[in-house]
């Protein structure tokens, strides 16, 4: 597959997951979904609203599944702020998404704090045989300082 990554959606998930920095709904992660062009959904984490499951990438998921009014999400593309744990890596792969596009990685932020799995995205998808596209390091510089203004800020949450 060329597939060739779109700032303007990756800087649309990094905006979007700015709204985090100064509320208690969760932390810097941001995603949104593309199909043909068309953004099918645009989402933030919001774990801290009691739900561990409520990743970006997840809450993008269901926007978008809901807005087709289906669950095969095939011919999109998803980007994310972050590198999805294997909890949403499986989820984007059970929707059938073709590209996964992001920007910092799992190791990135747990230096900051989080509590991550140490399994990237790669070693999900050789070890599943996942068709994923896998786009790392997209704006790179962008997402990795959402992460340091999440680290600074007052709002801050660790989970």
């Amino acid at each position: 597959m060329n597939f060739v990554p779109n700032k303007k959606y990756m800087r649309l998930a990094i905006a979007y997951a700015r709204k985090n920095l100064n509320s208690r709904c969760g932390g810097p992660f941001g995603a949104c979904i593309v199909k043909g062009g068309k953004i099918l959904a645009l989402a933030r984490n919001t774990v801290l609203k009691n739900d561990p499951t409520a990743h970006a990438e997840i809450n993008a998921i269901r926007e978008a599944a809901r807005k087709i009014r289906n669950y095969d999400l095939s011919n999109c593309q998803i980007y994310s702020t972050t590198e999805p744990c294997p909890m949403c890596f499986s989820a984007i792969h059970w929707a059938r998404i073709d590209v996964c596009i992001y920007g910092t990685t799992i190791a990135d932020v747990k230096k900051i704090g989080f509590n991550e799995l140490r399994i990237t995205s790669r070693e999900m998808k050789r070890a599943g045989k996942s068709s994923i596209v896998l786009v790392p390091g997209f704006l790179k510089k962008e997402c990795v300082g959402l992460l340091r203004d999440y680290d600074a800020s007052r709002c801050k949450i660790l989970y």
